[in-house]
């Protein structure tokens, strides 16, 4: 399956026009990573690091960066370096590897200038923005700390593979493990903080939060403020990862793997049908969670493009149903890995 997985994935990097960026060459093995061909994505990779040392989204590496092109060349938000769409901590990974198994300087420097341009961004809150620098004029959903796609996620667990010197990242100093460790430190400390409590009941996260408040925020038309299952499921794992959890990440834990419990669907599963996607009941169906709960009421709700609030997935449009996952099964494991993690830390 991982193989189909992989094959699947490689040709649709081999469309034309399709983006090839560091989450692609993430997959590659070290012997294609080593390969003429490797070396040359690579060559064009380190192109389209930005002048302060991220990576925006929707590149092709196969190609290299024209500079001619200016800041569009880049790709996404016309070069705007981001974490999202797994932009930037992949890079830093691809490249990590490639000097792990080269020993390129070009790679090292140019993974440890993306590790500082994160380390920089990170907010004094802890947690980190969608993509920076902020662009004159912009005054969008870009700035708020970002859990959607696993945005913030996946920066933390890089920080935490780099504090602990985790493979290929052997090779750091104690003294990029320890700013790593503490920048994963104060970004812990940000989820903690930005967990949502509604009338005194700690529930789990949205898919942005407020630079400033940490409140609740809406990013896209169809992204209002919620409790959002699939970026909360993430956090959960990752605070479940901590190998020493003081009793805040354990009442978090605890509190979110509650709310989970009583938000699963049951009886329910999504299928597809006639182009469109359709809830259906089902008896045997593994445990569904609606994408985004209302923040008083708790109860699913779906959006389109203009920005109200439906009950049904059939009450929006076909274009939303099945551009955007409204349902999965991301608690699932939330609810499988918490009975191990108690067993691990015990109960209080």
């Amino acid at each position: 399956m991982p193989q189909i997985i992989l094959l699947c994935l490689l040709m649709i990097a081999a469309l034309p026009g399709a983006d090839r960026t560091g989450v692609l060459l993430l997959k590659e093995s070290d012997t294609w990573l080593k390969s003429p061909e490797g070396i040359a994505q690579l060559a064009n990779l380190l192109s389209y690091q930005t002048s302060v040392g991220g990576w925006c989204k929707a590149y092709d590496a196969r190609t290299p960066r024209d500079v001619s092109a200016g800041a569009k060349s880049y790709g996404g938000w016309n070069g705007t370096p981001t974490i999202d769409n797994g932009a930037t901590h992949s890079e830093i990974r691809v490249l990590a590897r490639a000097f792990a198994l080269s020993g390129t300087e070009s790679y090292q420097q140019a993974c440890l200038r993306g590790l500082t341009f994160l380390l920089e961004r990170q907010y004094d809150n802890g947690g980190w923005p969608q993509r920076s620098p902020k662009d004159p004029g912009d005054h969008d959903y870009g700035t708020h700390i970002t859990f959607n796609d696993n945005a913030m996620t996946e920066v933390l667990a890089l920080m935490r593979e780099v504090a602990e010197a985790r493979a290929p990242f052997t090779w750091v100093t104690e003294a990029q493990r320890k700013s790593a460790s503490n920048a994963f430190g104060r970004g812990v400390d940000c989820l903690l903080r930005s967990q949502i409590t509604v009338a005194g009941t700690v529930s789990a996260w949205c898919q942005q939060h407020d630079a400033m408040t940490l409140a609740p925020v809406a990013a896209r038309a169809y992204e209002l403020p919620c409790v959002a299952s699939s970026e909360s499921a993430r956090i959960v794992l990752l605070l479940m990862q901590i190998e020493k959890p003081d009793e805040r990440v354990r009442h978090a834990v605890d509190a979110a793997h509650a709310w989970f419990v009583r938000s699963r669907i049951d009886g329910k599963k999504i299928v597809e049908q006639d182009n469109d996607r359709v809830l259906i009941d089902a008896t045997d169906a593994p445990p569904l969670w609606a994408r985004c709960y209302d923040l008083d009421t708790n109860q699913p709700f779906f959006c389109d493009r203009d920005g109200v609030k439906r009950a049904a997935l059939s009450e929006i449009s076909r274009e939303r149903r099945t551009g955007y996952a409204w349902y999965g099964t991301w608690g699932e494991k939330v609810l499988k890995d918490y009975e191990r993690w108690q067993h691990r830390v015990g109960t209080p």
